[in-house]
């Protein structure tokens, strides 16, 4: 899976630790769902959405 979360917390002018505070998660989180190594649930994916001002499906690119 990709994601523009990186790109999209760029916009907002956003630290990975900014970010991880406002969906209620580590940074730690965050990295790994910029390099597409962890799946979110819905609920992480939801919350990181309105966070950005975006959709899911906006932010995170599946594959098969």
């Amino acid at each position: 899976m990709k994601t523009r979360i990186k790109e999209f917390r760029a916009r907002h002018n956003l630290t990975q630790e900014d970010l991880a505070k406002k969906v209620g998660v580590r940074r730690e989180t965050i990295v790994f769902l910029e390099k597409g190594k962890y799946n979110p649930s819905l609920q992480l994916a939801h919350d990181v959405a309105v966070a950005l001002k975006s959709t899911v499906e906006e932010l995170f690119i599946f594959e098969k």
